[in-house]
């Protein structure tokens, strides 16, 4: 019957019910059966309503910085592409419709200054020059008769057989003879001229970028259909788009960098060079020039990112961007005010990347949190974390290895003394 007893007890204890002593009671006197009955009608009156349980918040853990006066630079951020500077770059175009009867570089080859690029055959342009050259011929004809002429009429004149007039006349002829032969020599040269453009030849050492025909090609006088593409790989620049309503903040002069992405790989440095004095209506952005500090290893027609410095600000209150909170258009940080997190909206101005200007909202010596504020609600609980808490973490860590390295030398050495003792007492016994 005791047995029976600590078996009821035991498993009305699991309700944890204040009837489980009548049940107890029960059991002694009835038996099995009734602990059993008993046990079901104070499972019955414990049937009441739960109690609603309140959990204690837990503080946050964050990190936290001043805000500080300093000064801060804006930062422009634009895509561009990199292409020749002006004077290094060559489209090869025809002078006139033609057929290419020589190309002796190929893409990607250097050429030198001076080298011939391209050999046009215009049979029309060989034609006028003979064609002047020719009415050259017929105009010192026409001066060497003229000039006769003028020795004639002068011998006459002097033997009293021509007038005067007659003479005037030849020496009027002889000078229009001169200007038709000056003329003429003109025109041959315009014509040796135009011919030599069948000849085009590099205007400074470069490399072929791209070559649209081969020999035997015929092509049109435009441009929009080139022949070959000449540049100098080695005065390259930046063309960067920038929005028509930041080009005010451009200024020539200004120190830029080109991003290069690549991890290890530092920025190129950039320097303003020129931004245009005008833009056609309806442009939304304006071409801005950049040169390269040093020697850019890079091909041309490349996309790239580049930043340009803008205005600065002295004296301005100053966080780290890490501690900006954006919902939709509103900005945000968390200020730290003893064990809690205050929301307080902001206003910002410039933004360097690292930092940004506060305008209103926050001020010179507020701790703003700038780790662990992402979905934090406001007037949440918070710890700040210090690099201090986590040294002396780390040292009790460090003690507790030490003690248990001594624990076991110590242990060690009072077993080692013990079998000594243990084995002289044999000895003795001996």
């Amino acid at each position: 019957m005791r047995m029976l007893k600590t078996r009821t007890q035991h498993f009305l204890g699991v309700a944890s019910c204040p009837s489980t002593k009548l049940g107890a009671t029960l059991s002694v006197s009835k038996g099995w059966k009734v602990g059993v009955v008993a046990a079901a009608l104070a499972a019955a009156a414990c049937s009441k309503p739960a109690v609603e349980e309140t959990e204690s918040q837990a503080p946050v853990p964050v990190k936290v910085e001043a805000a500080e006066t300093g000064s801060i630079r804006g930062v422009l951020h634009a895509t561009g592409t990199i292409t020749p500077a002006p004077d290094a770059e060559l489209i090869v175009v025809a002078p006139e419709p033609a057929r290419i009867a020589e190309i002796p570089k190929a893409e990607g080859e250097r050429v030198a200054r001076g080298d011939m690029l391209v050999l046009f055959e215009i049979p029309s342009l060989q034609a006028e020059v003979q064609r002047q050259a020719a009415e050259v011929q017929r105009a010192q004809a026409s001066l060497a008769n003229a000039k006769a002429n003028q020795v004639r009429q002068r011998e006459l004149f002097d033997r009293g057989i021509a007038a005067r007039k007659e003479v005037e006349d030849a020496d009027r002829m002889v000078a229009d003879a001169e200007a038709a032969v000056g003329q003429a020599e003109a025109s041959r040269a315009a014509a040796i001229t135009a011919a030599s453009r069948t000849t085009v030849r590099a205007t400074f050492n470069g490399v072929i970028a791209k070559r649209f025909h081969n020999p035997g090609d015929l092509v049109e006088a435009a441009a929009s259909d080139p022949v070959l593409r000449v540049i100098d790989p080695r005065r390259l620049e930046v063309v960067a788009s920038i929005p028509l309503a930041e080009s005010s903040r451009v200024v020539v002069g200004a120190s830029g960098w080109l991003k290069t992405g690549v991890p290890g790989s530092p920025d190129l440095a950039l320097k303003v060079i020129s931004r245009p004095a005008q833009v056609e209506p309806g442009t939304a952005t304006i071409p801005v020039r950049l040169a390269f500090a040093g020697q850019a290893n890079l091909a041309a027609g490349t996309p790239v990112q580049v930043d340009i410095d803008a205005e600065q600000h002295t004296g301005v209150v100053i966080v780290p961007a890490a501690a900006l909170v954006r919902e939709g258009e509103e900005t945000a940080v968390f200020v730290a005010m003893g064990d809690k997190a205050t929301r307080v909206p902001v206003q910002i101005g410039l933004n360097d990347g690292d930092r940004i200007e506060i305008t209103s909202g926050v001020k010179v010596g507020d701790m703003v949190i700038v780790d662990g504020q992402a979905g934090l609600p406001d007037n949440a609980k918070i710890m700040i974390e210090t690099g201090e808490d986590e040294d002396a973490a780390e040292k009790p860590e460090a003690g507790a290895g030490k003690e248990g390295a001594a624990g076991k030398g110590g242990a060690a050495g009072k077993e080692g003394a013990a079998g000594k003792e243990d084995d002289a007492g044999k000895e003795e016994k001996k």
